[in-house]
């Protein structure tokens, strides 16, 4: 083997580790799908619509993925550093420059001569005007003595003409280092040509063959290589746009000094007339270029008019982009964020985590995660609860292991005869493996080149007869304490575990939501975790435990259960006209009402569990009250023990 280490064997403490540089790193985790839904379901649940709840996750981003507001944050940074670190008079200083030692130049060597004409110029250097702009005017008029002197006023000229051309074309001034008056000739004509060329498709004359000949023989000022006079116009015209922007950034003496100084371009005032008339044509064929604009640049490093035109589009470039990151306006899409853009502001990094974040939103609409609702809006979809209901019954059952260091969690039917055929196994299953299913799944995973010899996912489990079916019915207090006191997520999670748990689990088993709020209504699981907290007074028991009732009437050979999840007395009770009182504190007649519908219930034999949150002594004693009566139970669970509590008592409940 080569040796490619120049000679010895490298040891081990040779080699350093650290962060990848290069771009976006290549071994970086995947977007977590998952885990993108579970954010997306929270703010769902704590009343955000799926769409807000969408845009706030590209907002914010992912774990190890940055979100839209940061690099929002990131690019106004930068174009708060452009403008704090720069100013604009770069070529006025540097024309000063010139100017004061093209007068020392000259005053040195008229002090060598004698005579009154020395003299007479001396009296004429010193009745120049005292700004820069005239001054320099003047001069150009003045027959130099000092040859020093007249080349150094050649070099105001020739930076003052690479200046003016560097802000309308790209890299202008580089090209013209060692330009001879040959190369300024060749610019005049191009110039010419080009405004004859603009001149004619303002006209709607047909410039297909004028453009063809205009980039045969003036091509190389145009490195971006333009396939059209369109293509010409919008290149030009941001450069011009922001020309225009830098003179509207300096002070109202700065812009008199430049207009003065265009004037000794190459001293020729052909070139500003032909830029002036270049300028005047974009304008009138791009209106919709921002001209008036201007920036505040208050720094110590000072740009010539080339650089403080590229400035000025950047800043351009900048606020476009912050505008596209902000996704704020009408028919927004990451599609509109500019990457190439994006990449050159902010790095190669920048533009990967925008491209994973339209992956992701892309990947989250074609799994189906959301839904279009009958008025055009997005909505959970239920492959998306699903998921959700997932989670929340995942969380829930690490919970109940954790807490008796067993899985309480119990299969329909699980002591009955088997049926012949088996499912994967699922938390809580007790059911006998399936050996012959089990071992044939991993070896057809092993096949697939997977190493490990058994995996959880391979086992199955027999299914069994089912022998008994629940009729259950989860009351849950949608009332405004509910939302004020944090109680609404935790509230729609337990809602989504036991769903899970009794839609894959205990298929046969029929569970029906009920809200209650001033009244109370039979949901869908997706109206209870999109239904946002509206300020409504009002704990209408009495109207979910008739609906509960009326579903447990709906399967009369299944064991009722009824749970409830309340924060609060009851307030409000279904009039017998149809209308709903409210009362604070409960009014008799609401209590009466109450206990009506629950001794209905306890009539079925019904198993009614109440989980009360909070700490109030009264709405405690109260239920104590209700359950002594219908032979309950009482459960105070904290927030996040919830969930594990209503499912392990309906568990309880069944066995």
């Amino acid at each position: 083997m080569a040796d490619l280490s120049g000679g010895r064997r490298r040891r081990a403490d040779d080699y350093s580790y650290g962060a990848y540089v290069d771009g976006p790193d290549p071994l970086a985790p995947p977007v977590d799908l998952r885990a993108a839904l579970d954010k997306i379901g929270k703010d769902v649940m704590e009343g955000s619509s799926p769409q807000q709840a969408l845009r706030e996750l590209l907002r914010q981003g992912m774990k190890n993925r940055r979100g839209l507001d940061d690099l929002a944050r990131k690019i106004w940074q930068k174009r708060r550093d452009l403008q704090r670190d720069n100013r604009l008079d770069g070529t006025l200083q540097e024309v000063r420059e010139l100017l004061a030692k093209a007068l020392g130049q000259e005053r040195e060597a008229l002090a060598r001569q004698q005579g009154d004409d020395a003299r007479f110029r001396e009296m004429e250097l010193d009745t120049l005007p005292g700004d820069t702009g005239g001054a320099v005017r003047e001069l150009g008029k003045y027959d130099w003595q000092s040859s020093d002197a007249r080349e150094t006023f050649q070099e105001i000229q020739n930076l003052l003409g690479k200046e003016m051309l560097d802000q309308r074309f790209a890299g202008m001034k580089q090209a013209l280092e060692n330009a001879t008056p040959e190369d300024t000739e060749r610019i005049r004509e191009m110039l010419d040509d080009l405004n004859a060329l603009l001149a004619a498709h303002a006209a709607g004359a047909e410039t297909a063959a004028q453009f063809g000949d205009f980039m045969s023989e003036h091509g190389e000022f145009f490195p971006e290589q333009p396939q059209n006079v369109e293509q010409l116009i919008d290149l030009l015209a941001a450069r011009s746009a922001a020309a225009q922007r830098m003179m509207n950034s300096m002070t109202p003496q700065q812009r008199a000094e430049l207009a003065q100084l265009s004037q000794q371009a190459f001293g020729d005032p052909r070139l500003a007339q032909s830029l002036s008339q270049l300028d005047s044509q974009l304008q009138g064929l791009r209106p919709g270029q921002d001209w008036s604009g201007s920036g505040r640049f208050d720094g110590d490093n000072p740009m010539g008019m080339g650089e403080g035109t590229r400035a000025l589009e950047q800043l351009g470039q900048l606020d476009s982009l912050a505008e596209q990151l902000s996704q704020s306006y009408p028919g927004a899409r990451l599609d509109d964020i500019d990457l190439d853009a994006l990449g050159d502001a902010l790095g190669d990094q920048a533009r990967a985590d925008v491209q994973e974040l339209a992956d992701l939103e892309r990947e989250l609409r074609d799994r189906g995660v959301f839904d279009r609702a009958d008025d055009g809006s997005l909505r959970l979809s239920p492959k998306a609860l699903r998921r959700l209901g997932e989670s929340a019954l995942k969380d829930v059952a690490d919970q109940i292991s954790g807490r008796r260091g067993e899985r309480e969690t119990r299969r329909s039917g699980a002591s009955g005869e088997p049926t012949g055929s088996t499912r994967p196994w699922a938390f809580g299953d007790t059911q006998a493996w399936s050996v012959p299913r089990t071992l044939l799944n991993a070896q057809l995973r092993r096949a697939g080149g997977d190493e490990n010899v058994l995996d959880v996912s391979d086992v199955e489990v027999i299914e069994t007869e089912q022998r008994t079916r629940a009729v259950v019915a989860l009351c849950v207090d949608t009332s405004w304490s509910m939302v004020q006191d944090g109680r609404w997520v935790p509230m729609k999670r337990t809602a989504l575990a036991l769903h899970q748990l009794i839609s894959t689990r205990f298929r046969g088993d029929a569970l029906q939501l009920i809200t209650f709020g001033r009244r109370a209504d039979k949901v869908e699981l997706g109206e209870l975790i999109g239904l946002e907290g509206a300020y409504v007074q009002g704990t209408n028991l009495q109207h979910a435990l008739m609906l509960a009732g009326d579903h447990l009437r709906s399967q009369p050979d299944a064991m009722p259960v009824v749970l409830v999840v309340t924060d609060g007395e009851p307030t409000a009770h279904l009039e017998p006209d149809g209308d709903f009182a409210f009362s604070y504190p409960p009014d008799p007649r609401t209590v009466r009402a109450t206990l009506v519908e629950l001794d209905k219930l306890a009539g079925r034999r019904a198993a009614i569990s109440f989980f009360v949150l909070g700490d109030d002594p009264r709405l405690a004693s109260f239920m104590d009250s209700l359950a002594r009566r219908c032979g309950g139970r009482v459960i105070a669970p904290d927030l996040d023990g919830l969930g594990a509590e209503v499912v392990a008592d309906y568990l309880r409940t069944r066995r």
